[in-house]
């Protein structure tokens, strides 16, 4: 960074850009995650209407995850061309429209194409938004705000599990079933927020007409200048294809794959796995039981990466959280027979898995050139969304084969383990000498504003 940028209340500023740029992506992404989970909840009906095993849901499942890979990599780089304010647009109206459309399914070959088709329509939501987030944050904010970001999983798993539920359980008109109308009622919100985001969303800051000269002159010359440094460190390779040879990406990558494996497969079944518990319990009761575990998971995702961020430490606040949700989760298939101990152990290994997501997000641009991010950061997800493949279909073949779900769980305890393990090999980026260096650069910025970028948010 340089001295001659203009004098700009730094705090004020990123409060800003995160009040207009955050809630609104949170928004989305509850959709998102809401229009491809929910089907955890139809199968609680829809399983026994479509004469679907546990091993042909799996598969149901997880084949959203074989679209999403082949269509994401592609879907980022056109994001670069068109914007985020065009792609992201699209990407909302496409998934909404395709995800109404599994209400019309009546056997598992129309379930298995339609699910498919809403991976390629969502392809590169998630690692279009990290990449657009670089556009607006620096790194040392980055885990707060990828973190606040994320949060809008377990809060989509929070508001979906009663209103799926709900809907589920009191909507059967016009010869439909409730799990019909519940894929046709939570399909309308992406649909809707797709013509919001077009109008709503700014491409870069030099475009935001919600910012003075000052503040867009800031705030891209900052961000600028961070990604020149790590350029200048990072080995020059130019190329959409230089991604595919880096052994950086494909490490984050694996580590990805295995946790995804694990927390998704822990997604998808927990409304069948709640169900086991007792005959007695009814759709909603399901959907209210399955609020707890991502409510807490939300608040201590949040405080963890902000402690990320205040500490500029990655390795452990990405590790630590991985390990507590693989012994917790075992734990959880040893104590199957007991219900409230059961959930307990669940809550800890849910909260474990959503709190890895923010500190881990700051490794590409802790690790990467800015020219490899596009294509690294959809790599990344993109494999590790292949997880999201195998996780659903292992639950339901273990499942089928062993008539419990307590091998699954045990299956999954195990990849979150090596996940875990696999980060303490990683570089350690956060060095003494680094963290000192950014210091020099705000002392001779004359910015004086206190490091603690977690109070941006507040």
């Amino acid at each position: 960074m340089k001295n001659n940028l203009p004098q700009v209340d730094e705090r004020k500023l990123m409060r800003k850009v995160s009040i207009r740029i955050l809630p609104f992506l949170i928004l989305c992404y509850i959709l998102a995650y809401l229009d491809r989970a929910n089907i955890g909840y139809a199968a609680l009906e829809m399983n026994a209407d479509l004469g679907l095993t546990s091993q042909v849901f799996g598969l149901a499942t997880g084949i959203f995850f074989i679209g999403y890979f082949v269509f994401e990599i592609p879907s980022n780089i056109l994001m670069e061309k068109f914007g985020a304010r065009i792609w992201i647009a699209r990407i909302l109206i496409t998934w909404g429209i395709i995800s109404g459309c599994t209400a019309f399914a009546h056997n598992e070959v129309q379930l298995y194409i339609i699910r498919f088709l809403l991976g390629v329509a969502e392809a590169g939501f998630f690692p279009g938004i990290i990449l657009y987030l670089t556009y607006w944050f620096r790194g040392k904010e980055q885990a707060s705000a990828i973190a606040i970001f994320s949060m809008a999983i377990p809060v989509s798993y929070i508001i979906g599990a009663p209103l799926s539920t709900l809907i589920m359980d009191n909507f059967n008109f016009l010869g439909f079933e409730g799990w019909r109308w519940m894929f046709i009622l939570e399909a309308f919100p992406a649909i809707l927020c797709g013509f919001i985001a077009f109008k709503l969303l700014t491409d870069k800051p030099v475009d935001a007409k919600w910012l003075n000269d000052d503040e867009k002159l800031w705030l891209t010359k900052t961000i600028e200048n961070e990604k020149t440094v790590k350029q200048s460190k990072a080995v020059k390779q130019d190329g959409h294809f230089a991604a595919f040879k880096n052994g950086r990406v494909w490490y984050l990558s694996i580590i990805y794959f295995v946790y995804l494996t694990g927390s998704l497969g822990v997604g998808y079944w927990m409304p069948q796995i709640i169900k086991g518990f007792s005959d007695d319990l009814s759709n909603t009761q399901v959907g209210f039981i399955a609020m707890v575990p991502y409510i807490v998971a939300t608040i201590v995702m949040i405080l963890w990466s902000r402690n990320s961020d205040r500490t500029k430490e990655r390795k452990f606040h990405s590790a630590f959280p991985l390990f507590v949700a693989a012994i917790t989760l075992a734990g959880a298939g040893a104590f199957n027979a007991h219900p409230v101990l059961s959930m307990i152990l669940i809550t800890f290994a849910l909260t474990g898995m959503y709190s890895f997501k923010g500190p881990f997000w700051t490794y590409p641009q802790l690790l990467l050139a800015p020219s490899l991010l596009a294509v690294s950061i959809a790599m990344i997800n993109s494999f590790g969304n292949l997880g999201g493949f195998v996780g659903p279909y292992m639950m339901g073949y273990l499942k089928d084969t062993f008539n419990t779900s307590t091998v699954g769980l045990y299956f999954l305890s195990t990849l979150l383990l090596i996940s875990s393990i696999m980060i303490f090999f990683l570089k350690d980026v956060e060095k003494k000498e680094d963290i000192k260096k950014v210091k020099e650069t705000e002392k001779a910025n004359k910015e004086n504003v206190k490091e603690d970028s977690a109070n941006i948010f507040i």
